[in-house]
């Protein structure tokens, strides 16, 4: 899997580019922006944009969508409980999502917005506003609630320690971590009820 982490927009958003080595396309996670600048990166890597997909609907997540979808003709996905008049595909319970060869687990982890996902493949974890470095989505928006949040970062949890944490913003000491590293740093691990006594 191809992965390009970009930070884009006036609010620290980190966009991805994920491509399929195989067939060279492509999936952008959060156009927070910059839409020229993904496009671009995407042709360099010799990659096809086939989907745009939001890990919730705030609007600094979504505000490329648009813009990059009339450059690309690409697909706009978002859960089923964060619909909207731009969408295409609605991402039902957690059905696999397919891009070329991947396959990637989806999984719904409301408590920053009601329809909130992560994606998971090849040992690879992007967590949009769900999980930072070091921290976790607020939760004192509309939609947001601390215990389904927990809940949700609990599942995360359970993957391998190994398992690469890509997150939806530039808020943390470094632009990715593990998730070995949050069970054990994360400001919320003991409230959350994820941390590890002995390292």
């Amino acid at each position: 899997m191809i992965v390009k982490q970009l930070r884009v927009g006036t609010m620290d958003v980190f966009t991805y580019i994920l491509g399929c080595e195989a067939t060279r396309e492509a999936l952008v996670i959060d156009p927070g922006g910059e839409e020229d600048r993904i496009v671009e990166e995407a042709r360099r890597e010799r990659l096809q944009i086939k989907y745009i997909l939001n890990t919730h609907g705030h609007w600094d997540h979504t505000i490329g969508n648009d813009r990059l979808k009339l450059l690309t003709g690409a697909s706009i996905v978002r859960h089923e409980q964060e619909p909207g008049p731009d969408v295409d595909i609605l991402l039902v319970d957690e059905k696999p999502f397919q891009l070329g060869e991947l396959v990637f687990t989806v999984f719904h982890t409301p408590g920053h917005t009601p329809g909130g996902v992560c994606l998971y493949a090849e040992g690879q974890l992007f967590t949009g506003d769900t999980l930072f470095v070091g921290d976790s989505g607020r939760t004192d928006l509309p939609g947001g609630h601390r215990p389904t949040l927990g809940a949700s970062i609990r599942r995360l949890m359970e993957l391998p320690d190994e398992t690469i944490v890509w997150p939806g913003h530039d808020y943390g000491p470094t632009t990715s971590s593990t998730i070995g590293w949050e069970k054990r740093h994360n400001v919320n691990a003991g409230e959350y009820g994820y941390y590890v006594a002995n390292p």
